[in-house]
């Protein structure tokens, strides 16, 4: 049976790194920052003193950092690297779409790379453009990544040990609005889940509303102010983005016969287009037009009211359900 500790979303990715690092010999941990300042946002805090040279400060170098991951994994480590910001892996694209998506394909499966690539984002007031972009539709677009988005403090802790857990280069992309917001039980050391799977976080019948990060909170809270409404909504996190649990989202489609789905990141090109795509061709009855919720097509603002213009709210959420309801 797992233990309940009462930890901050935060302190449960150092929970699951601590057991990691525990459990693995073959594991190393190592970024810019990670080690003697324990993390930009504290997160990897204590790990350098209790692992020793397992865990290490890098230079400044996304390319090499994910580079000599890949490296280390196929010589049999199973490397935790992160990647301080996630518009900072912009840098380091090719390590990760060239070289880490194609090991196991280009060795016809002899050599794989079972890295997992830790980074975070969202929308934070006064990070500005170039530190609050959601670029999961970038990721989920390579074959041979796999892309978690912990929203829960739980799955904080189970969806990145599933990825150190996995033989498949996995980015766990975790939000920073989540690292210091309050404490929740959350059952450590229990069976290591599959890299794979959406969680119903609220059941409906009305709306079946998918979402996943940071947004599932004001998902839920819409789907609140929507029954106040009227409407009653099912609320799917996603939790992984590839692969994306389909099924599940067409089970709940099934039943409701409508589909709302909200994200933070910009619509144009995201993954709620491609998830209504896979429906429409699913085929499935839907009885109103499928809605997708996200940021326009702007430049993240750095002043807080201008964000809260672009970032979705549980207001907005909520109106989609009510319009999903009415067709």
């Amino acid at each position: 049976m797992p233990e309940i500790k009462n930890l901050s979303y935060a302190e449960a990715v150092n929970a699951a790194l601590v057991r990691a690092l525990d459990e693995r010999a073959e594991v190393l941990l190592f970024g810019e920052d990670v080690a003697l300042p324990g993390g930009v946002f504290g997160v990897t805090k204590g790990l350098r003193e209790r692992f020793g040279e397992r865990v290490f400060d890098t230079p400044i170098s996304e390319s090499a950092i994910i580079g000599g991951a890949v490296g280390a994994a196929m010589f049999g480590r199973r490397p935790i690297v992160e990647i301080m910001w996630a518009d900072f892996f912009l840098v380091a694209l090719d390590q990760v779409v060239n070289q880490a998506a194609n090991v196991r394909y280009v060795s016809r499966g002899a050599v794989t790379a079972p890295i997992t690539i830790r980074t975070q984002q969202g929308s934070a007031p006064g990070a500005c453009a170039q530190h609050s972009q959601s670029l999961e539709a970038m990721f989920a677009h390579v074959p041979g990544l796999r892309v978690a988005m912990p929203a829960t403090h739980q799955d904080a802790y189970d969806l990145l040990l599933a990825g150190v857990w996995c033989d498949d280069p996995v980015i766990v992309i975790e939000n920073r609005t989540l690292y210091h917001t309050g404490r929740s039980p959350v059952g450590v050391n229990g069976a290591i889940q599959p890299a794979e799977g959406a969680a119903i976080r609220r059941s409906g019948t009305d709306v079946t509303l998918l979402t996943w990060g940071a947004m599932l909170h004001r998902a839920l809270e819409a789907a609140e102010l929507a029954a106040g409404r009227g409407i009653d909504a099912e609320v799917i996190d996603a939790r992984w983005i590839r692969p994306l649990d389909l099924g599940a989202v067409l089970a709940s489609v099934e039943r409701t016969g409508r589909l709302v789905v909200a994200h933070e990141a910009h619509t144009t090109g995201g993954v709620g287009g491609e998830v209504l795509a896979a429906v429409a061709e699913a085929g499935v009855h839907l009885r109103s037009a499928p809605l997708r919720v996200g940021a326009p097509p702007v430049r993240i603002p750095a002043a807080p009211a201008l964000a809260q213009a672009v970032i979705p709210n549980a207001s907005a959420i909520a109106d989609a359900l009510v319009r999903s309801a009415a067709g």
